[in-house]
């Protein structure tokens, strides 16, 4: 059974930081590309982060410079650290993993950002 689960969201003062968390199990994690999307009430799901099994990174325009994805293939896991957030960073954020045509994702963890 896939599962994958964010946690570190939370409420932050506008210039603040919080550090997202993805625990994936049953999946060989490594061969995964792993991402992070956001949804804001009202707004289409879209891609902030994502990291191919090799390392390679994109981001979105709009969190370039303030967020970096990361991750740890021992532990499954893959991380996302935002600095310096802005109250449009506020959202429901969710951690997918993708391979081939195979998709998975959790079941997202709330950030809002106060102003």
């Amino acid at each position: 059974q896939v599962q994958l689960v964010e946690s570190g969201g939370g409420l932050v003062q506008a210039g603040g930081s919080l550090r997202l968390s993805c625990a994936a199990s049953g999946i060989r994690f490594s061969l995964y590309a792993m991402g992070w999307y956001r949804q804001a009430p009202g707004k289409q799901r879209e891609l902030v982060a994502k990291m191919g099994s090799g390392g390679s990174t994109n981001y979105a325009d709009s969190v370039k410079g303030r967020f970096t994805i990361s991750r740890d293939n021992a532990k499954s896991t893959v991380y996302l650290q935002m600095n310096s957030l802005k109250p449009e960073d506020t959202a429901a954020y969710y951690c997918t993993g993708q391979i081939g045509s195979r998709n998975y994702w959790g079941q997202g963890t709330q950030v809002t950002v106060s102003s």
